[in-house]
């Protein structure tokens, strides 16, 4: 079987995939990032609802909300860093289960390609998109008066750990996206997972100020834990331990989720 002159290499074992590995990869997330050039509200709406979120907080529901020693903007824009990466997430579900319904993947399996490649390829492309919209989202913040109070560094560990959270869930989504095989489907499958995890944090209030029986769980999640770090990062604070535990939570949902993914993949395919 020759090989195919988009994804390179018929498969191989040990380190000599390692290559094909990398040049299947490189093709499919080219090939998910030029969606976002012919569909371009696929990105336009990724990065319309966190400043619709950043509006709306910052302007119709600060004045009503304290939190203690600082501005509500300061407060409020580390937990709509996170509460983007967590939104787009969701899109590796979306696009998983697309190529699915639309038997993409499926013409893969004749091919000598890395089929691991696909999974990899789509969340590397989600974390492309993820970088993106980051950045977007820290011009709305410094434009709406929000500062970053330590340095340049500290900030540029905030944006890789949230990126790493991102690319993390992507893991827990790309198992929804292919157990449902259907994008509508999985848009919702994926909203009760990430519903209470977003919003049942210290993402836009602080957690004191939640009913007594649900700050456990608001403050001991993962979101709420890398919100916790980015706030440290960039508004100062012992920020050491609170790196570790969001660090922590990262290694622990890839630990778990990467290989239920792969595993579903794998039977999928």
């Amino acid at each position: 079987m020759t090989d195919s002159p988009l994804l390179g290499h018929a498969p191989k074992r040990g380190i000599a995939a390692l290559p094909g590995l990398v040049s299947d990869t490189t093709a499919l997330t080219k090939r998910n990032l030029l969606m976002f050039r012919r569909v371009p509200q696929l990105l336009v709406f990724a990065t319309i609802q966190p400043i619709i979120f950043v509006l709306m907080f910052r302007f119709v529901f600060g004045g009503a909300i304290n939190v203690p020693n600082g501005s509500y903007v300061d407060f409020l824009m580390p937990g709509v860093f996170v509460q983007t990466v967590v939104f787009g997430a969701v899109g590796t579900a979306i696009g998983l289960a697309a190529d699915l319904k639309t038997g993409f993947i499926e013409r893969f399996k004749a091919l000598p390609m890395a089929h691991s490649s696909v999974l990899i390829a789509r969340i590397l492309s989600d974390l492309t998109r993820n970088i993106f919209v980051v950045t977007l989202m820290t011009s709305v913040g410094f434009a709406v008066g929000f500062r970053v109070h330590t340095n340049p560094a500290q900030f540029l560990l905030a944006v890789l750990l949230l990126l790493a959270f991102g690319a993390a869930l992507s893991f827990i989504f790309a198992t929804v996206g292919i157990m449902v095989r259907e994008p509508e489907t999985a848009q919702a499958a994926a909203f009760p997972v990430m519903a209470p995890l977003v919003f049942a944090s210290s993402a836009f209030v602080p957690v004191e100020s939640m009913p007594g029986w649900l700050q456990p769980f608001a403050a001991n999640q993962p979101v709420s834990a890398v919100i916790t770090a980015v706030r440290s990062l960039v508004l100062g604070g012992p920020a050491v331990s609170d790196v570790l535990i969001a660090t922590a939570w990262c290694v622990g949902i890839v630990a778990v989720a990467a290989p239920s993914a792969i595993w579903m993949y794998r039977k999928a395919v």
